[in-house]
């Protein structure tokens, strides 16, 4: 398995690589829409990620570029919103793994840094089409914490899976 490590996105140019491979997540992501949500620009990409920004202006949000022996590998968004509407401390509110480093423990190995590097009550929302997402993110939680709720929403917060759990 590669090395893999969080680094902190802290630059100019770093919010620019996250930008860029916010395209392949979108892509990736239209799979897993119950509907269309966007549609691709003139130019040929999708529209910018409306909150991006917020990443690098709201203390509480924090985003990092995930590297698999120090080649830039996906990145990873956490913010303290909760789909649920329960009280929550963190959530990984985008998280990408280029497709050439996934099954590789890649996405585990960062997902699990991400998390444990944060203690207090996690909430992770998965959309219900996304059933690959759905056991890896049960494995990530179930590896972060002793105790999962589980939570099935179809209401206009969120549809499909909410795990929460606590990480001491």
């Amino acid at each position: 398995m590669p090395k893999v490590e969080l680094e902190p996105a802290l630059t100019p140019g770093h919010r620019t690589t996250i930008e860029n491979l916010f395209q392949l997540y979108v892509h990736d992501f239209t799979d897993f829409w119950i509907e269309r949500r966007v549609e691709l620009q003139e130019d040929g990409r999708f529209p910018p990620y409306p909150w991006l920004e917020t990443y690098w202006s709201d203390p509480s949000r924090a985003a990092y570029l995930i590297r698999a022996d120090g080649q830039l590998a996906g990145f990873v968004l956490i913010n303290a919103f909760s789909h649920s509407g329960l009280p929550s401390d963190h959530d990984i509110a985008e998280f990408f793994v280029a497709r050439h480093y996934r099954r590789e423990g890649v996405g585990r190995a960062a997902a699990l840094a991400a998390i444990q590097a944060r203690p207090g009550q996690w909430e992770l929302a998965v959309a219900r089409k996304n059933t690959g997402a759905q056991a890896f993110w049960r494995g990530i939680a179930l590896a972060a914490a002793p105790q999962i709720d589980e939570l099935d929403l179809d209401d206009d917060r969120w549809n499909g899976l909410i795990l929460r759990f606590v990480v001491a």
